[in-house]
């Protein structure tokens, strides 16, 4: 058997020349169709590069985050060492220090010897944050500069140098404050 149009001939139902202008009308619409589907594949090939471009710069920038936190979390980890290995002892201590720590006053107990030297700038206190508890440590003012280049926030009290000119130019630095006067 053949196809239905060879039967149609055979049969005598329709002439040779009906039948080549209907194959010629098929023929178009089957390029017509082919035309359409390249068109629709280029369509479909942009908006999959589309696709593959966002996804990629949504990757970027997932992998800038990640590169961020890792980052804040190595820096974290430095202070967190610099304040462990360079502490001072407090546990000799028996004046309570107070500073003031986000609009509060805050209170660590000292030995009188700490509590001169964080008067002079020569120590300072850091936070160090463990966890969901803050801790308050004192460290020398070389290392409480060495904290504040990677994290500012995590110095707590720390008098400089300028501090100290002020006081050069106070009227009453030649009065010397009695040692029993409690604050």
């Amino acid at each position: 058997m053949g196809s239905l149009q060879e039967q149609l001939l055979k049969a005598g139902l329709v002439d040779k020349n009906r039948a080549n202008k209907a194959k010629k009308e098929k023929q178009k619409q089957s390029k017509v169709a082919r035309n359409a589907g390249v068109k629709t594949q280029s369509r479909a090939k942009t908006a999959a590069q589309k696709e593959q471009a966002k996804r990629v710069e949504r990757d970027r920038a997932l992998n800038q985050k990640k590169l961020k936190q890792a980052e804040q979390k190595a820096v974290f980890a430095q202070i967190k060492q610099l304040i462990e290995i360079n502490k001072l002892d407090r546990r000799q201590g028996d004046i309570a220090y107070g500073f003031i720590y986000k609009n509060k006053v805050m209170k660590i107990i000292v030995t009188d010897e700490i509590k001169q030297h964080l008067s002079q700038g020569r120590l300072a206190i850091v936070r160090l944050v463990l966890k969901s508890e803050r801790l308050f440590e004192v460290v020398p003012a070389v290392i409480a500069e060495k904290i504040a280049q990677r994290d500012e926030n995590s110095v707590v009290q720390f008098s400089t140098n300028a501090d100290n000119a002020k006081n050069d130019d106070d009227p009453y630095a030649d009065y010397q404050i009695p040692d029993d006067l409690i604050w």
